[in-house]
């Protein structure tokens, strides 16, 4: 599984590098996301539900977020 570390980068960056990274995956492919941006924690949710996508997990260690996500 891939992993994207986006720690420090702010908003709307960790969206447009998470929808950047899932285009050169296949359907069905996962994606760890590492940000430590705390708005991710809503708009990574809202992206994947509006571009299809499933968020499989979310969780949250110290300043960091990791989400994974299934290409939909």
């Amino acid at each position: 599984m891939q992993e994207l570390d986006l720690s420090g980068l702010k908003c709307p960056l960790p969206v447009l590098r998470t929808q950047k990274a899932l285009t050169g995956l296949e359907t069905g492919d996962q994606i760890t996301v590492v940000t430590t941006d705390p708005l991710a924690t809503l708009d990574l949710p809202h992206f994947c539900a509006e571009k299809g996508h499933r968020l499989l997990s979310q969780e949250t260690t110290g300043e960091k977020v990791h989400f994974i996500i299934e290409k939909g």
